[in-house]
């Protein structure tokens, strides 16, 4: 039996969950560490349109695509303005309605 590989095929490289499962559901706590943001500051970012309002999973459950938590990341590395982030929130959150 061969070492797992990621895609870029080396050896012996373990892959991340997003990798595995592009749209995991992330919950908020998961979300605050990999973004950084308390959770505060995360629900202020979503009042402000600087980022997607979660996905009901039921009555007091919530979670975010893994998928849309990395296009956000990437466009804050990426160093996009306001407006940038806003219509990505708009976009990611249209996508939703196509998702299969």
């Amino acid at each position: 039996m061969t070492a797992p590989t990621t895609d870029t095929g080396k050896p012996g490289t373990a892959f991340t969950p997003a990798q595995l499962v592009p749209n995991a559901l992330l919950r908020t706590k998961d979300v605050c560490a990999v973004t950084g943001m308390a959770r505060p500051t995360l629900y202020e970012a979503m009042a402000k349109g600087l980022w997607p309002r979660p996905i009901k999973l039921g009555e007091k459950s919530s979670a975010w695509p893994a998928s849309e938590v990395n296009a956000m990341l990437a466009a804050r590395v990426r160093g996009a303005s306001v407006d940038e982030m806003k219509a990505l929130v708009v976009a990611l959150t249209d996508a939703r309605q196509h998702c299969a």
